[in-house]
């Protein structure tokens, strides 16, 4: 199955970890560009995916739409950040409701977070691996 990961670039070790999990199990995995870079400190947030300027000028929300069109599903490595549980950010946020209407399967690593648009993210109705990756079929 090819499958999108979609989260925070404060989660990228996370990401890398997950990757290599997938793809030791036969999955082939699109990570975010520059996530394995940020991942071992060669990145900041200002040079990485992070930047306004970045996500504009290199047209990166579009370019991953198009990677989850081609996928099976996307997986939202939702991990604790600024003090929310299993924080799901603006574009993990966005790019689940992509798949959502490509009909694509959404998957979430934790459960949903308590969120002001937790709602929509029910409504999306993921499947929750509750940090078991061996659970995506």
């Amino acid at each position: 199955m090819k499958i999108v990961i979609c989260a925070s670039m404060s989660a990228c070790k996370k990401i890398m970890e997950i990757k290599k999990e997938l793809e030791d199990a036969s999955h082939k995995v699109v990570i975010p560009a520059g996530t394995e870079g940020y991942a071992d400190g060669v990145l900041s947030p200002e040079t990485c995916q992070e930047s306004v300027a970045n996500k504009i000028h290199g047209d990166l929300l579009r370019k991953y739409f198009n990677e989850i069109k081609e996928a099976d599903a996307v997986l939202a490595v939702n991990v604790d950040k600024n003090g929310i549980k299993n924080y799901v950010g603006g574009n993990t946020f966005l790019e689940i409701g992509f798949a959502h209407v490509l009909n694509k399967k959404v998957y979430l690593l934790n459960n949903i977070p308590d969120v002001s648009y937790k709602d929509e993210i029910i409504a999306i109705q993921p499947i929750i691996l509750n940090g078991k990756i061996s659970l995506i079929e």
